[in-house]
């Protein structure tokens, strides 16, 4: 081998020894949304209900809008209402073809027996659409049965769309956890700590629940004004079942960002606390997520949260009263 190839490969093998550069700090602490929401945003990065508060523009409404996306996370009621007008769309269109075939069209005891000809030529889509038959309206004429044809290949579609839509929206994984309506500072071995509480609204089982927390912050640097993220270590980060209830605990000690900030302070901040838990549903037999914030205001200082135990039932078990998880009281020594 001659030198200059020896040298090579010595420098090939030092190249491929050299560990990989670690990511920064401020790497580590990025939750997605980059260096200009971090920075520009003013409102809440994440709603109560786990949506987020950032636009995206610059594409068309068809490259942005996905269907099936769509029909499957909106509400219950749009959806139902969107069904049957989707129903009555359909049905009114292929009415209005019938009845612009004329009377002959259809065959029939008499159309003022259905209130007019548009409204018989309407009740016949339907019984058509539906599949029910009852044959006391009939297409007569090969443009009427051609309708109906083509009618009976878009009823089938339709319905087997909507049953498939109606399938996937309960098939669907989702955690229907209930957080408390305000985290609080409250009294905490001697300390302080935040505080906030969780529920499970259904009555499955959901193991292995891992909770996350974060405080977003405006703060001054160098280069102005910017939104940066820290870590809020949680007195127990997760728990194996997850029947009742939970109270999330974030001791305020020397390591807490919170530590040494007062709640006017708080406020200047801009601060909130962004939330996320994962767990696996024993029902869906998946994992489901959610997510929350708290904005400084939604903060109670010098509280603690009510008992929702105190509640016995019939047979004089403990019972959990969800409807009080969002109750807490104020103390009377500051903390």
């Amino acid at each position: 081998m001659l030198p200059t190839q020896e040298f090579n490969v010595k420098q090939h093998h030092r190249a491929a020894e050299k560990p990989a550069a670690r990511p920064s700090e401020e790497e580590t602490r990025d939750l997605g949304f980059g260096s200009v929401v971090a920075t520009q945003a003013r409102e809440r990065l994440l709603n109560p209900d786990g949506s987020f508060n950032v636009r995206r523009t610059g594409l068309g409404f068809w490259e942005t809008v996905t269907p099936y996306h769509v029909l499957v996370t909106m509400s219950w009621p749009r959806f139902l209402w969107l069904s049957g007008a989707l129903f009555m769309i359909i049905n009114v269109s292929f009415g209005l073809v019938y009845w612009a075939l004329g009377p002959s069209a259809l065959l029939s005891p008499g159309s003022e027996k259905f209130g007019g000809d548009f409204l018989q030529a309407f009740f016949f889509s339907v019984e058509t659409f539906a599949t029910i038959g009852y044959g006391h309206v009939a297409p007569m004429g090969i443009p009427a049965n051609l309708v109906m044809t083509a009618e009976s290949i878009v009823g089938v579609l339709a319905q087997a769309l909507v049953t498939g839509f109606t399938f996937a929206r309960f098939a669907r994984p989702t955690a229907a956890i209930l957080f408390s309506r305000n985290a609080i500072i409250a009294p905490y071995r001697g300390g302080s700590a935040l505080m906030f509480r969780i529920v499970n609204r259904r009555s499955n089982q959901i193991i292995e629940l891992h909770a996350q927390a974060m405080l977003a912050r405006m703060e001054q640097t160098p280069t102005g004004k910017k939104r940066t993220f820290s870590q809020m270590s949680l007195e127990r980060a997760r728990v194996v079942f997850f029947p009742l209830s939970w109270t999330v605990v974030h001791p305020i000690d020397e390591q807490s960002p919170f530590w040494g900030i007062s709640e006017d302070q708080l406020r200047a901040m801009d601060a909130e606390i962004l939330i996320l838990l994962s767990g696996y549903d024993e029902t869906f037999a998946q994992q489901v997520h959610t997510r929350s914030s708290y904005k400084a205001d939604e903060v109670v200082w010098n509280a603690r949260f009510k008992n929702i135990f105190d509640t016995r039932d019939a047979n004089g078990d403990v019972a959990l009263d969800v409807s009080r998880v969002h109750e807490f009281e104020l103390l009377d020594q500051p903390i």
